[in-house]
Parts: C-alpha cells; structure tokens; sequence
C-alpha cells in the first residue's frame, strides 16, 4: 500500500500531524500506532491517570538501568502505548515552558524556534478558558482551561507562597513564567482533552487519513540514504506499506531513536555490537536523553481535605458513580493544579525549579495506597545538566531498550536539588499552612544537613516523566535532526516529538510537543 506521508506514532505529535498533513484533502495519509484505541474510561477520567498508568495494555512501562547516584534504583519510566500517546496518560498539567528556553534553543544555530517563532504555534494550538490575548490563543483545536479547583489546600498554598516572598501569577503560559498559581490544565467539562480527541478523533472521517492501531511498525525501509517505507507487524502479520512523499517518527523520546537503530541508524558501534547492517553512521542517535527529577517534600495534613478520604471503598464507588453520570465531581479534576516556578537563588536569570501540589501522598507511583491524610510538594529542576542515553539491548524491535538516564551525574543537578528541598520546606512553613500543616514526613523533621537531605534525594527522587531530547536537532556532531526536523544525512525522514528538543523545556512536555508537531506539519506542508 502507497500513502503521501507515513507517520510512525499516534502520541501528541502524532495525532496533530496526523491532522495537519490531511486537513486540506491533497494527500493521502496514514498512521500507524502499536497500541490500541485511548476512548475508554481510564483515559477520559481525570482522576484516574493511574490506571493506564499501570495498565501494560496501554503503557510500556519502561524501567531505567540502575542508577549510579540514585542507590541504583530502577526508575519507573511509563510511556503511553495507545492513541493520544503520553497525552491519554499524562498530569493533563499545560505549561509552554520559559520563553528563555526557545531563545537559548534560538542562540545555538535554530533561529527557527526563537520565542517570537513558537509563539504563534502556541496560540494556534489553544482555545483558553480566559480569552485570546497578546499571548493566548483563543481560536485554536484544543480546549486549554485555567484549573478553578475549590480545594482549601490550594488557595493555603498559593498565599504561603507569597507569604514566602514569591509572586502570585495568574498566567505561567503568559507574559512571564515565574510565579504560584493555578496551572492550565488539558481538561474540558470533566474529560481529559487529548491530542486524539480534539486533533485525531475530528480527522478519521477524512477519506485521505488511513488510522492503524495494534500496528507495530518493526522497521523503517530504505533504499540507499532515502526512506522509503514501513514494515508493519499488524495482528501477526507483516505488511510493507510506501510512502511518495516522507515517513514522520513521532514515538517518542524512548520509541523514535530505537526504532532508528534497529532500522540500521545510529552510533556506529551499538549498531554492529547487536548485528545490525549500517545504513546511516549517525552518533547522536539515543544519545542526550534528559528529563525532570522530582523529590516529593510530604506532610501530614491536620484537616480531611485531601484525597485519602477518596481510599476508601465506599467513598470511592460515590465519586466514580458522580462522574459517570454527570462528569463532575473530584473524578473529573486531577488534583495537579497548583504549583508555580521561582529561581533557587537570585542569580538565576530565569526560574529553574517546578513545584506541583499534590492534596494526598503518592507511594510507587501510586500502586500503594496511602494510609493517613498527607499532602506532597514535587519539586524539580528545570534545567538539569546531566545527560543520560538510550541503547539497544538486541536487534529484536520488540526488546526494551537499555534506558540510563544518570540523573544527578553532575553535581550541579544535586546542589541545586538540595536548594528545591530548602525552598519547598520554606513554603510549606508559612502561616497560611499552619492550619493544615502536620509532621513532615519526608524528608523528616531531623533531616536538615545537605548529606541528610541528599541521601532522602537519592533514596526518594522520582521521575517526572518527561524524558526527551535524545534525537536532538542542531548542527553540532551529536545532532540528529536540521531545524526543519529533517535527519542529517537522509531524505525523505523527519522525526516530531520530544525527542527532537536540544533541551529540555522548563515544565511539563505535552504543550511543547504539541508545539513541534504544528511546525513539523507546516514544515512538510511547506
């Protein structure tokens, strides 16, 4: 089978391609996606993120390798394996990132993606609950909504913030980044808003766009340096399918430069150590792998106002019948909206940690249920300067790769961690929490030092699940892709997801990817 364009990945970027590239009828377009259709309610449910999460039916549920500054803890590494990728299991938090971020991008040879470039995108993609402005987007496919959590807990710790000496900001995807407040969120009347709800979901009844699911793409086909086509492993069978124009791998920061090398592109040395014929020498390939390590400060709560009210059975099978039959109720919000940004010392020039409020505590990543009512602040540095890889383990595209991140390699990441600790424990011990706030449980009231916070740090720390950048676009040695997407070397192949980020962004991935997969779609259309 011939299509126009072959997009290998129906995450975020995915499904906006999916719905750019056959939006103005010319071309033919097909999708391929290994996992299956996101339309169910451990998607749709806000609440219940953790479901999917957990669910090898939807999720890869990737593991790292040990790691050598966490007591080499395997780190749990959840990527969506369904329609809507990482956008039908994600926070459903919405940040851009700083607008530094793109101008530091922009400063490296991609004067393509300088704010003032972005911006327009992001304005594009967006409809906003408060209304276009100089910034926001009021016109756009998805439906971006300022989180109105009633929740006491929040307004407590939007003042103590302030209290603290931190502005309030009533727009981080705004004029300026910095501040507490309450996030965007990707959540409409009850529902989680995924890229394949509001970009795919509109576009499969185009007779141009062609939407494989279960469909396992296992090799990418070239002839010579040129792209050519797929093979496809759709219910046990494999089939070739062609494209006349260009194949877009869009599977993200762990799926795309594993597929690249088991196609026969990448470091020159892991390709033939597993057996794999050279079509591209190609260094950069799974290298630069970066994301946002989180430790969680948790405190005992004094008041019933956060989630553990909701572990019970009772209590639970109440809330779940609410938002069934009406979409409304603690179901239909995720409890992740209250957090902000602020610089762990006045000589940063920008914000460089995160922080996200959580109304309960969460025990591995959720599969533990908390046994007294608590409250958690993640915080997290922005801008770590540690540098992990993917590599292949085998030749079999079914095999996980071997993922290290090497998550506080450099002493930088943990100094400045320490200071995220420090800062959050500042917050947390303003007056606004007093009526709330009980026993600090982690760190713990007798951790104080730097060695004691850093041993909590390194026993604790959790991904934020944001890996990225490990198909990077520059014009350095270890870039892999132009900054028109196009891989150095090759024609007719693009990549569009978070992989292709020099670095990482300041916040949450799903807008930005978003974001790439806009311009990925003008790019080819252009």
């Amino acid at each position: 089978m011939k299509f126009d364009y072959i997009i290998i990945g129906a995450g975020t970027a995915g499904c906006v391609l999916a719905n750019r590239l056959s939006e103005n009828g010319k071309f033919n377009v097909a999708i391929f996606e290994a996992g299956k259709n996101s339309n169910i309610w451990k998607v749709n449910m806000p609440l219940a993120i953790l479901y999917a999460m957990h669910d090898p039916k939807y999720n890869y549920k990737y593991y790292s390798e040990p790691e050598p500054q966490l007591n080499n803890r395997r780190l749990f590494c959840p990527r969506g394996k369904m329609i809507g990728g990482c956008s039908a299991h994600n926070g459903m938090v919405y940040v851009r990132g700083n607008k530094n971020d793109y101008e530091r991008w922009a400063s490296n040879g991609l004067d393509n993606w300088s704010y003032e470039k972005v911006l327009p995108y992001f304005k594009k993609i967006e409809t906003w609950s408060e209304g276009e402005n100089e910034y926001r987007g009021g016109k756009g496919i998805l439906p971006v909504n300022q989180s109105k959590n009633k929740n006491p807990l929040f307004k407590a710790f939007i003042n103590a913030s302030v209290e603290a000496g931190y502005k309030h900001n009533e727009d981080m995807n705004g004029k300026d980044q910095e501040g507490f407040g309450m996030y965007d969120i990707t959540i409409h009347k009850g529902q989680r808003a995924s890229a394949s709800k509001y970009y795919l979901e509109p576009a499969k009844k185009r007779r141009n766009l062609k939407v494989f699911t279960d469909a396992f793409v296992e090799k990418i086909i070239f002839d010579g340096k040129k792209a050519v086509g797929v093979e496809v492993n759709i219910k046990n069978k494999v089939s070739k399918f062609f494209a006349n124009k260009e194949i877009v791998l869009s599977g993200g920061a762990i799926n795309s430069p594993q597929l690249l090398m088991v196609s026969g592109v990448g470091p020159q040395e892991n390709l033939k150590d597993n057996g794999i014929n050279v079509v591209h020498a190609l260094e950069g390939v799974g290298k630069n792998l970066q994301d946002h390590l989180e430790t969680y400060i948790q405190q005992e709560c004094k008041t019933k106002d956060t989630l553990y009210s909701y572990v019970n059975k009772i209590n639970m099978l109440k809330i779940g019948i609410q938002w069934f039959l009406s979409k409304s109720g603690p179901c239909s919000t995720s409890f992740l909206e209250a957090g902000g940004f602020c610089k762990s010392s006045d000589d940063k020039p920008y914000p460089n940690i995160q922080f996200h409020f959580f109304p309960a505590f969460v025990i591995d990543h959720g599969l533990v249920d908390p046994d007294r009512h608590g409250y958690q602040l993640h915080a997290s540095l922005n801008q770590p300067k540690s540098r992990g890889y993917i590599k292949l383990n085998s030749s079999n595209p079914y095999d996980y790769p071997k993922i290290q991140f090497n998550y506080l390699k450099d002493e930088y990441d943990l100094k400045e961690t320490i200071k995220c600790v420090r800062v959050a424990r500042k917050i947390l011990s303003q007056e606004s929490m007093k009526p709330f706030a009980g026993r600090e449980i982690g760190p713990g009231e007798n951790s104080n030092d730097d060695e004691q916070i850093t041993e909590y740090i390194r026993s604790k720390a959790e991904t934020a699940y944001h890996p990225s950048c490990t198909l990077k676009m520059g014009t350095d040695s270890m870039a892999v892709v132009d900054e028109r997407l196009k891989i150095h070397g090759l024609q007719n192949i693009r990549v569009a997801d978070a992989s292709v980020m020099p670095e990482i962004t300041s916040g949450n991935l799903n807008a930005p990817t978003l974001m790439i997969g806009e311009r990925a779609a003008d790019f080819i259309l252009n």
